[in-house]
């Protein structure tokens, strides 16, 4: 049958992309772990008291996954940067079903991944098989099950978007993604000369959970 031409095995990658997308939605409990709520006690942090506490909480541990992805990340950050980084912080606006991770470690280098043909930071959120692509004996504190690691969350949100300032790019990179990962706008890529940080904003799909 001859060598397969380019746009056949384009074709074929993102129907493979798609199927994969489609199979983690169907079995989250696979991927993020049950989507059913459960009760258990946790340690919290009391407001009040201003110290952590045990209690007997209720919540859905996929939706935790998640967000534990994304902190996962921050707090990976702080192993790779640990003089620069001093900042990790998070919203939560219950209003707008909305969740902000923002930490001012070393930006992702914004650079284009020369086998994927695409910038790094879609690369690690947006992009869906690549897990061979990662250096396994970079240090990790935890997360990354699968190799999906901060993807699940973009997979299991209504609204997705990453920001990125890389002093050592030189470049400040933002890139938004909506309905689970399957829609995506082009990176914006502006010039950034002295400014390190990387912020995660996601709307988690609370049908899915």
């Amino acid at each position: 049958g001859g060598a397969r031409n380019s746009k056949d095995i384009e074709k074929e990658k993102i129907y493979q992309k798609k199927s994969q997308l489609e199979h983690i939605l169907l079995r989250p409990d696979t991927y993020v772990g049950s989507v059913e709520r459960l009760e258990q006690e946790m340690w919290i942090w009391d407001m009040d008291e201003e110290r952590m506490k045990k209690k007997e909480i209720k919540y859905v541990p996929g939706l935790f996954k998640i967000f534990d992805e994304i902190l996962v990340n921050a707090a990976d950050n702080k192993i790779r940067d640990a003089q620069g980084m001093t900042v990790i912080k998070i919203n939560v606006d219950k209003e707008q079903n909305m969740i902000k991770v923002y930490n001012n470690g070393k930006g992702i280098p914004v650079v284009e991944h020369k086998d994927e043909k695409v910038f790094v930071p879609t690369l690690i959120f947006g992009h869906l098989l690549t897990s061979s692509n990662y250096d396994d004996n970079e240090k990790k504190v935890t997360g990354g099950r699968n190799g999906y690691g901060a993807k699940l969350c973009n997979i299991f949100s209504k609204k997705f978007i990453v920001e990125t300032s890389c002093k050592e790019s030189k470049k400040y990179f933002k890139q938004t993604w909506t309905d689970n990962m399957a829609k995506t706008s082009d990176p914006i890529i502006k010039p950034n000369r002295d400014e390190d940080f990387t912020c995660v904003t996601f709307y988690p799909d609370l049908a899915k959970f």
